[in-house]
């Protein structure tokens, strides 16, 4: 009687320690995950995440040192009395570095780092990200807020709980990439561009209506140009090239009458026929009628004209001889040239 009562205040002690347990475990585990946050007892031993942090924080200022990936989470919680006496099925061990690799692997293969985050649905670019053991990859900060409005810890995508997070960079390296590459096809387009126009000033175009527009464009060049290193006085710039024309001119014309020679007999035969094919009987210094027993003239002329005497110069002009001899007396120059061609001469009465 005294072993039967024995046995049975053993079991009512066992289910009163097994009933303890379970409650333990439902209030840390169920009701109140993040309680362990708030034991007295447990202050003293979580001091961990104030390490993880001030490492964190290193890894931000430091924007030099190599990029390295590293577990986010913390010390997985001490066990629960229902846990350890087998009550309850202890939770998982921590992911190895095999697995967290095989686990990224998978997640690059299927483009999440890629693709915008399924919370925010913003790209990645620089900011922190975080790859759970489940392979899904989301904003450090996204997922922060969503465990913390939840209230549970479980994946955003699928609902896997007491998963781990692991710190990685795969999109920031595929957003430096993708910077890099726009900043080298802006650097080519603009050297392109460059080199096109270097070679539209040399190469002219193919095309009828745009060849005239850089013929046009080019000989505008090349007349402002002229006008920039030339003078500012237009009249003044002007005058000093009709002033070197005349200088030429006189110069040439002094050539002209050191060389020119003496008509023979025929070539006066020669020039009196040009006179006669070109059929002129005025006199162009008075605008009268010439007049010559060699030459035919007019039924209307006067005797005082007929006693004029007309001149021939070897030019194959004629003049009246008064006429002729007054405009070399008023001529400046040493030798006169003639009235009509500006040429010297030689005379000869007719």
């Amino acid at each position: 009687m005294a072993m039967r009562k024995g046995l049975t205040s053993k079991a009512s002690n066992t289910l009163v320690l097994n009933s303890a347990a379970f409650q333990d475990h439902i209030t840390r585990s169920l009701l109140h995950p993040h309680s362990l946050l708030s034991d007295p007892f447990l202050r003293g031993k979580r001091k961990a995440p104030r390490r993880r942090v001030e490492e964190e924080r290193g890894l931000q200022t430091q924007d030099q040192q190599e990029e390295r990936e590293y577990v986010l989470d913390s010390a997985p919680p001490p066990l629960t009395l229902a846990q350890k006496w087998g009550l309850v099925a202890s939770p998982a061990g921590r992911i190895t570095e095999d697995e967290w690799t095989r686990v990224k692997a998978r997640s690059v293969q299927q483009g999440d780092s890629a693709q915008p985050c399924a919370i925010c649905r913003e790209e990645f670019c620089l900011q922190p990200q975080v790859l759970l053991s489940c392979s899904h990859v989301f904003h450090r900060a996204c997922l922060q807020a969503f465990e913390r409005f939840s209230g549970r810890r479980c994946c955003p995508m699928c609902r896997k709980e007491q998963y781990e997070t692991r710190v990685i960079h795969d999109a920031a390296r595929l957003f430096r990439h993708q910077c890099a590459t726009r900043i080298q096809a802006c650097w080519r387009g603009y050297l392109a561009r460059k080199r096109y126009r270097k070679l539209r000033k040399s190469v002219w175009p193919k095309d009828k209506r745009l060849r005239r527009k850089f013929f046009e464009a080019k000989l505008q060049e090349l007349n402002d140009s002229f006008v920039r290193y030339c003078h500012t006085d237009t009249e003044a710039f002007l005058t000093d090239i009709n002033r070197s024309l005349s200088s030429s001119r006189r110069v040439f014309q002094q050539l002209e009458r050191k060389h020119v020679s003496e008509p023979q007999e025929s070539d006066w035969d020669r020039i009196q026929s040009q006179v006669v094919q070109r059929g002129v009987w005025d006199c162009p210094i008075c605008l009268t009628a010439l007049c010559s027993l060699s030459l035919p003239t007019e039924a209307g002329a006067s005797s005082h004209q007929q006693r004029r005497r007309t001149v021939l110069l070897s030019c194959s002009h004629l003049f009246h001889q008064l006429c002729l001899e007054a405009f070399e007396a008023f001529s400046t120059e040493s030798r006169p040239s003639c009235p009509l061609c500006r040429s010297a001469y030689h005379k000869k009465l007719i």
